[in-house]
C-alpha cells in the first residue's frame, strides 16, 4: 500500500533530505546540509510515495514562488519540479503524478510544469495535458540577460480555462518572464 504524503521543508528528516538530494543528482545541491536544503527550499512543498518501510519510491517538489510576467501581468503558479523515481517502470512517477494533480485540484492551486519533448510519452500516459513547444517561450533572467527556457513543453496539472487561454498564445513575438 501506498502511501502519498506531502511535506514542507522543515518536515522532511535528514535521512529524506538526503535521499531526495541523491535522487535528484543536481552537482550544485549535493553538498547542502539539512538546514541549508530547509532554506534553499522554504518556498516548496515536497511530494513524496513512500514504501511500506518510509522508503522513497517517487519524489515531486511544488515550487510555491513561481510568478510569470505575461503582456505585463503576473501569473502565480504552482511549478512542479523534480519529478524522480527511484526506480524506473515501476509506476511510482506515474502513481505519484496522479496524486499530485488530484491534490492540486482538490486544494484548487494553478499549478503548471515542464519538461523535454522526449518525456510527452510518460505525460500522456498519465494523462496530463501538455501545451506543446509553448515551454520555449518562457523566458529566465540571468546575469547574461533573458535567456530561453530549455524545456520544449508546458505541462497542465491544475489551471483556470482563462489562464490556458493565455499560455496557449505564447510563442514567437509573445513570451512569457520569469519574475524573482
Amino acid at each position: 500500500m501506498m502511501n502519498y504524503q506531502i511535506k514542507k521543508p522543515d518536515e522532511l528528516t535528514n535521512y529524506e533530505i538526503k535521499h531526495i538530494l541523491s535522487l535528484w543528482e543536481v552537482a550544485e545541491w549535493n553538498s547542502l546540509n539539512s538546514s541549508d536544503f530547509r532554506n534553499h527550499f522554504k518556498d516548496s512543498e515536497f511530494h513524496l510515495l513512500p514504501s511500506s518501510e518510509n522508503e522513497i519510491l517517487a519524489v515531486m517538489r511544488l515550487n510555491l514562488d513561481f510568478t510569470l510576467d505575461i503582456s505585463g501581468k503576473p501569473y502565480s503558479f504552482g511549478e512542479a519540479v523534480g519529478l524522480v523515481s527511484a526506480q524506473e517502470k515501476k509506476g511510482y512517477g506515474s502513481k505519484l503524478v496522479q496524486y499530485f494533480k488530484e491534490n492540486m485540484i482538490q486544494r484548487n492551486i494553478e499549478s503548471i510544469g515542464f519538461c523535454a519533448a522526449d518525456l510527452r510519452p510518460f505525460y500522456w500516459r498519465c494523462n496530463i495535458e501538455i501545451l506543446e513547444n509553448k515551454g520555449k517561450a518562457i523566458k529566465e533572467n540571468t546575469e547574461n540577460g533573458w535567456i530561453t527556457s530549455e524545456d520544449d513543453d508546458i505541462l497542465i496539472f491544475n489551471i483556470s480555462g482563462d489562464t490556458k487561454a493565455v499560455l496557449m498564445e505564447l510563442g514567437p513575438g509573445k513570451n512569457a518572464y520569469l519574475t524573482d
